[in-house]
């Protein structure tokens, strides 16, 4: 991507970036210490669900059109849990690990991110 796709690209962020963004830069610089604010945050999310982190999701992703595809839930819980606990252990290290993995999530918006979250969110 060159540089000026790059600008338009960030001109026309949706609000739920902007949202996103400010949190996960907060977490970054309160992130300094031995307890990470973005993994404990994700393993509530997987293990509760809230219905708040599922609405912000789909504005997320409500100009880019994703097609579901069937996950096994528990499985996919299982894994997602087990990605997050690995997340804890780097973010031990003197840098923010989490927000790096975070914002591209968030500006890319890549579809297996969707898929994913619709997935730990079937039946709910």
């Amino acid at each position: 991507m060159d540089k000026a796709s790059l600008v338009w690209y960030l001109l026309f962020v949706n609000p739920a970036q902007i949202k996103l963004s400010l949190v996960f830069l907060i977490f970054a610089i309160i992130g300094f210490g031995p307890i990470s604010l973005g993994c404990l945050t994700g393993i509530y999310i997987v293990l509760f669900r809230p219905a708040w982190f599922k609405e912000l999701v789909l504005d997320l992703y409500k100009d880019k059109p994703v097609q579901p595809r069937p996950y096994h839930q528990n499985l996919l819980r299982l894994k997602w849990l087990f990605s997050l606990a690995t997340l804890f252990i780097l973010d031990l290290v003197p840098y923010p690990v989490t927000p790096s993995i975070a914002f591209p999530i968030i500006f890319l918006r890549p579809k297996w991110f969707f898929r994913n979250v619709q997935g730990i969110y079937q039946g709910v």
